[in-house]
């Protein structure tokens, strides 16, 4: 990585000059040059409240499951039966995704999906961060049982496997 340069003034009225008559596709969101991009700021803190959320659940631990399943589900030997890739989205589209997914497929009974990150360039990508991150936010958390990094032949450290919780079905109080 080398050291970040400043534009120079005459490098600065080039791309101005450039981009004179161009207008966004889309228009930016309300932002000040100041403020970090979203990738780089921190997640925003959930306001306390009087009943304890469910606790963050780290990558390749488990909760509630036996370690024999847990071990199944690290070797990628559990079927797949659901896949969600989000290659070329951004991030907003991309939490969007994964929500939808798995309330989808959590409501369907599903129980092992596959996300894919990708990697990034270097190792370092956008997503294969944010998206373990999401796993934990609610109502994504509620749904999970257990996260782990996918084999290299479903994807590596590009792809997670998500263990899904059991649907529970309503039964009506008598």
């Amino acid at each position: 990585m080398g050291r970040r340069r400043t534009a120079q003034s005459d490098e600065i009225a080039l791309w101005q000059a450039a981009m004179r008559g161009v207008s966004r596709l889309h228009p930016p969101a309300e932002t000040s040059p100041e403020i970090d991009p979203p990738e780089m700021t921190a997640a925003p803190q959930a306001p306390p409240s009087a009943k304890p959320s469910t606790p963050a659940l780290p990558l390749e631990k488990s909760a509630g499951i036996d370690r024999r399943t847990l071990e199944r589900l690290r070797r990628g030997q559990l079927p797949i039966e659901a896949r969600l890739d989000l290659h070329g989205l951004t991030q907003e589209e991309a939490h969007d995704a994964l929500g939808a997914f798995l309330a989808r497929v959590h409501g369907a009974g599903l129980r092992t999906v596959l996300v894919i990150t990708g990697k990034g360039r270097m190792g370092a990508g956008v997503l294969r961060a944010a998206v373990p991150r999401w796993l934990n936010e609610a109502p994504n958390r509620a749904r999970i049982l257990a996260i782990a990094h996918a084999v290299p032949r479903d994807g590596g450290d590009g792809a997670l496997y998500l263990l899904l919780k059991r649907q529970r079905l309503s039964t009506p109080d008598r």
